[in-house]
């Protein structure tokens, strides 16, 4: 599987959360993780979503930080948070299909990387924080076999470095026979 399909993948299970999320939900506190820092809302944490995703086009065609500048500076959500995350994916999905040289170097703010590592990067935490969205505004958490089994491929060989890096918290010790979603979470620091 390709690291645009996981991508995609990962976009469409967030977005099936965002679409679930209810009214009287938007405005309140997420538990503190290596994802959200204290005090931030549900809808704080999908504003930085929009503004990670409004940046993937711009980053996939090799601009840099400075070119792109404050263009995404305020607020992306708007008055309909659902239809303006929709916009905004759709733009980022249209892209990353577009996009065909994995091996370009591609600008981040924390150094330049290959893009087929900057799509694992972001998939990663897309696909991860669609599993935290669900438990946390009380859906569904299981996420579709095929992101599972590409975010595991992804991720596996290199959870180490992400723990060294911070994203991810101490491994939750999970049964070599659990479900292969399960060992996913447990491999970064979720609590099946």
């Amino acid at each position: 599987m390709s690291e645009p399909d996981v991508f995609i993948m990962a976009e469409q299970a967030f977005t099936k959360m965002v679409d679930q999320i209810r009214a009287d939900q938007w405005d309140l506190l997420l538990p503190s993780s290596a994802a959200s820092q204290p005090g931030t809302t549900l809808r704080q944490q999908i504003q930085h979503h929009a503004y990670d995703d409004s940046w993937v086009p711009d980053t996939l065609s090799g601009k840099t930080i400075a070119e792109v500048g404050d263009t995404y500076a305020g607020d992306l959500l708007g008055t309909d948070p659902k239809a303006s995350w929709h916009t905004i994916t759709e733009r980022t999905q249209a892209a990353v299909r577009a996009f065909h040289d994995l091996d370009r170097i591609v600008h981040l703010s924390y150094g330049d990387f290959p893009a087929r590592d900057y799509l694992k990067h972001i998939s990663g935490f897309r696909g991860l924080q669609a599993w935290d969205l669900a438990r946390f505004i009380g859906a569904d958490d299981r996420l579709p076999d095929d992101l599972v089994q590409g975010l595991w491929d992804e991720l596996a060989p290199e959870a180490e470095m992400w723990r060294q890096w911070g994203v991810f918290g101490a491994r939750v010790d999970v049964p070599d026979d659990a479900p292969l979603q399960d060992r996913l979470l447990g491999l970064t620091g979720r609590k099946p």
